[in-house]
């Protein structure tokens, strides 16, 4: 198979569903080997077994230290390398309110949203010490990394803190010929927030909110996907470090000018939601 990544071999974690499927369909329909990587282990073999190159399906919990070993081993194991990663699975925790949010909700997003990631981009250095060779690496960040919302208060730390990490890798491996690169992506309705479906600010209300975007609609995960393959490939091989948003144009937005939609919310009914009467004595 000829492509981009011809002959090389890429991890993609959460590879069972949403931006992870679409970025392992995009980089082994560019002819990468793919080594599938999800919790869910069943999907992410069916989704290992449709690509179009030999891959496979690996089970692991990213937040677990040996689990992340066994994906690198496993990969190594059926094809004697490994070139790119895509660090992507990830969780949206809670949507509680800052005062009713449990010590567990806070850390099992972190668990996941970083520590997950910090053993991925370990295991990925470590490989690429073993192997002499150089490589590029990946990182679903988000453009909730940049900014703030009263919601979703773990999922936001956890992303602030992927671009930290992605910062200090890519310092870390530019000498060494290693590229580390941060997606961005804005609003894009996947299964990530299918048990959102009904919350304000989850699933039900994705396209109403991508709607205020400059583009005026939400992303798709092809449209991620490309983004991830364009940072791994060669056609950005003079880029480091960078956290590439991929939203539509949300992150640019001025909101307190009419043409980003100044006035354009009830701001009453979302503080009256958003705090009960006791806060306002």
């Amino acid at each position: 198979m000829t492509g981009r990544f011809a002959g090389q071999v890429a991890v993609v974690t959460g590879a069972a569903s949403g931006l992870g499927l679409a970025s392992a369909q995009r980089l082994a329909a560019e002819g990468a080997h793919v080594v599938a990587v999800d919790v869910n282990g069943g999907a992410v073999d069916e989704v290992a077994a449709a690509l179009p190159t030999d891959s496979i399906g690996v089970r692991a919990d990213i937040s677990e230290e040996a689990d992340v070993d066994a994906y690198v081993a496993a990969g190594i194991d059926r094809f004697g390398r490994i070139d790119l990663h895509h660090l992507n699975a990830g969780i949206f925790g809670s949507f509680a309110a800052l005062p009713h949010l449990t010590v567990d909700d806070f850390e099992r997003v972190m668990a996941v949203n970083v520590r997950g990631q910090f053993l991925g981009l370990r295991a990925a250095f470590r490989l690429y010490q073993r192997q002499g060779t150089r490589g590029s690496i990946a990182v679903t960040a988000s453009i909730a990394g940049h900014t703030g919302a009263a919601d979703l208060l773990p999922y936001q730390t956890s992303k602030h803190a992927v671009v930290g990490l992605v910062h200090a890798a890519a310092v870390y491996g530019g000498p060494l010929g290693i590229r580390v690169n941060g997606v961005a992506p804005g609003i894009v309705p996947t299964e990530l927030f299918a048990a959102a479906a009904s919350t304000t600010g989850g699933k039900n209300d994705m396209e109403k909110r991508a709607s205020t975007t400059p583009l005026r609609r939400a992303g798709t995960a092809a449209e991620i996907a490309g983004a991830v393959a364009f940072v791994l490939s060669e056609d950005a091989a003079y880029m480091t470090g960078e956290i590439l948003a991929v939203d539509g144009g949300a992150s640019i937005v001025n909101t307190v000018r009419p043409s980003g939609g100044a006035g354009a919310w009830n701001t009453g009914a979302v503080d009256d939601a958003l705090y009960d009467k006791e806060w306002r004595r």
